[in-house]
């Protein structure tokens, strides 16, 4: 099982990661990330029900500059890293298109 999520470059315009992984992104990015930035996204990638929600596109782009930032952190590692911008790039592409970010 897994998420699906909107404005990615895959899968006609969608990425389709695992809990598991979103749930270990979810502790990378605390890890590097100050307190503040964590903040920003745990509503995101903090412990979720599972259940879909959007991300307004104001919000979404928010996200995505602290999801860029975390994916150059030094202590990232480079294939969580990648990920990372994976979710950044779409974030971004929902807050440029000034539509909800979707995660069913």
């Amino acid at each position: 099982m897994g998420w699906t999520i909107s404005h990615g470059t895959h899968n006609n315009g969608q990425i389709s990661p695992s809990y598991r992984s979103i749930s270990v992104l979810g502790q990378h990015l605390a890890y590097v990330l100050p307190a503040s930035d964590w903040r920003a996204i745990e509503p995101v990638f903090g412990d979720r029900s599972g259940g879909p929600f959007r991300v307004p596109h104001n919000e979404a782009r928010r996200i995505a500059a602290v999801l860029r930032r975390a994916a150059s952190h030094r202590k990232m590692p480079a294939d969580w890293g990648d990920l990372a911008r994976e979710f950044a790039d779409a974030a971004q592409n929902a807050a440029n298109a000034r539509q909800s970010w979707e995660w069913r």
